[in-house]
């Protein structure tokens, strides 16, 4: 079953459910470090985010529970921790896309982030390629 798009469609996007998938050639990785427990509108941030780029029909995205880390406090926090060590643990969404779709998801995405940090580089995707699925 298809999912609707919410939001602005971007080009080369489709809506989550119809395969894409990118082609060899320049492209952008985006990667949003952000805290486990930061709250938004109605869910966790990261949620929220990754919610997102999945209405937004991003070709596919990770999310990531690092065991440790720690921001601008220099405080740790870890999985393994005891009390506040284990509070704030780090998340890290990262996906690549088209320059142009990048560009236009990411005006959006700093309006999300009001917790974190957001990070772009320049990449090569060398080779995309999907197994089938058996019908």
């Amino acid at each position: 079953m298809l999912k609707t798009v919410h939001g602005p469609a971007l080009p080369g996007i489709l809506p989550h459910g119809v395969p894409y998938m990118l082609r060899p050639g320049l492209a952008k990785k985006v990667t949003i470090h952000l805290n486990e427990d930061t709250s938004a509108g109605h869910d966790f941030l990261y949620n929220e985010i990754f919610a997102f780029l999945r209405e937004r029909g991003v070709s596919g995205a990770t999310l990531i529970r690092p065991q440790a880390g720690f921001g601008a406090h220099h405080r740790l926090h870890a999985a393994d921790g005891e009390g506040a060590e284990r509070e704030h643990l780090p998340v890290r969404i990262e996906f690549i896309e088209t320059n142009a779709a990048a560009e236009q998801l990411l005006p959006s995405l700093c309006e999300l982030v009001t917790d974190g940090l957001i990070e772009a580089h320049e990449t090569t995707i060398l080779k995309s390629a999907v197994r089938e699925e058996p019908a």
